[in-house]
């Protein structure tokens, strides 16, 4: 082969090497400003949203809703949010202060949110999926981080993704009466997806594998009890509650309420002054911008971790002078699956800087508990929230 031949035979080569580099660099600048400014990609990972949003459903969730949150962390390996592997995907060595673009609209009450899960902040490497703080409550910092440290400090948009339903707004007062929610004095709607726990008794017999698809239960969640017999917490929305109970091998349905406080640290605020439980809570006012709140002994458990952690105040200072004013709004959320879901009345208020933007459309959804293509949720495909 000559020499010319040779050459131009190089250079179609390294032609296609460079188009292909350009073709995969401009889709990853494209994809980048889209996950940043528009819409992004999100897998549901647990039950917690359920009969809203089930666990394997694949989102997008819209950023334009609530304005795109900038980039804090913005050395970060492509199409990854905070681990590759079993290492962190990005680097701190850059960090930019919280800015957001303007959104369509502000967060709403009954709004499904995500957000950046608020005690994400510090990850036992050990154990990542443990609430860092919720461990050290009951062990202590040192027990904590011998057993299953060391630990891990993340900024704050590199905090896991957690979805849940904004049931209050700032400025909102918030009390939950046997499991359900009231706002500033008045019953909360009880949106469709909502599913409360229920303690349902049969004839001796389990339900029918064709009856619980027909009620939509999940699997996973069933727990048959041979000595009650039935089925002693079993999760149902109003509409699967009236099904159940017409059903003839039911005898009884009884709701499952936790309205005394088991262990003050279990509960938001963590203090003793506070006997709350998961069904009975509150009543708590929701933090605004630019409200001024007394701060007392007695009132520090509710707004301490936001004056230290969330706003960079004095806790000293707040109590010395006896008031706090904030810095910006916060938000209470609640998982539609209200007796498993650990969310803020686990570990409190979500600041405004924390949240991501809203799920809009469900574009794949399948079922990790069963075979393809069974697997598959069609009806789910395509589906607008």
């Amino acid at each position: 082969m000559s020499r010319r031949k040779k050459f131009r035979t190089k250079s179609k080569l390294l032609n296609w090497v460079l188009d292909w580099v350009d073709a995969i660099l401009f889709a990853v600048v494209v994809v980048t400003l889209i996950n940043v400014f528009w819409f992004q990609s999100f897998k549901i990972p647990s039950s917690s949203m359920e009969s809203t949003l089930y666990t394997g459903d694949h989102l997008f969730v819209s950023k334009l809703t609530y304005g795109a949150r900038m980039p804090m962390t913005p050395l970060t390996i492509p199409f990854t949010h905070n681990v590759i592997g079993n290492k962190e995907s990005y680097s701190t060595s850059v960090q930019w202060k919280y800015r957001r673009l303007p959104g369509l609209r502000n967060v709403r009450r009954g709004d499904c949110v995500v957000f950046g899960f608020p005690n994400g902040d510090t990850v036992l490497t050990k154990a990542p999926v443990e609430d860092y703080h919720t461990v050290v409550r009951f062990l202590g910092r040192e027990a904590a981080q011998k057993a299953y440290g060391p630990v891990l400090v993340r900024p704050m948009d590199k905090k896991d993704h957690y979805v849940k339903r904004c049931v209050a707004l700032p400025g909102d007062s918030l009390e939950v009466r046997d499991g359900l929610v009231w706002i500033n004095g008045e019953q909360q709607t009880v949106w469709p997806g909502v599913q409360m726990t229920y303690r349902v008794v049969t004839t001796g017999r389990e339900f029918n594998p064709k009856v619980v698809d027909e009620l939509g239960l999940n699997v996973s969640e069933l727990r048959y009890s041979s000595s009650l017999p039935g089925y002693p917490d079993l999760p149902l929305t109003a509409e699967m509650l009236e099904k159940v109970k017409g059903m003839k091998n039911v005898v009884s349905v009884e709701p499952v309420l936790q309205t005394e406080s088991l262990d003050y640290r279990e509960i938001f605020p963590f203090s003793p002054y506070y006997d709350w439980s998961r069904d009975s809570f509150g009543p708590l006012w929701i933090p605004r911008k630019g409200a001024t709140v007394e701060i007392t002994p007695l009132t520090l458990p509710l707004y301490e971790r936001i004056i230290r952690d969330y706003e960079q105040g004095s806790v000293q200072e707040a109590l010395s002078t006896g008031s706090y004013t904030f810095k910006q709004d916060y938000y209470f959320m609640m998982g539609d699956n209200r007796h498993n879901s650990l969310d803020s009345r686990y570990w409190g208020f979500v600041p405004e800087d924390h949240i991501v933007g809203r799920p809009a459309l469900i574009w794949l959804s399948t079922d990790a508990g069963r075979k393809f293509p069974q697997s598959i949720r069609w009806r789910r495909f395509f589906k607008f929230l």
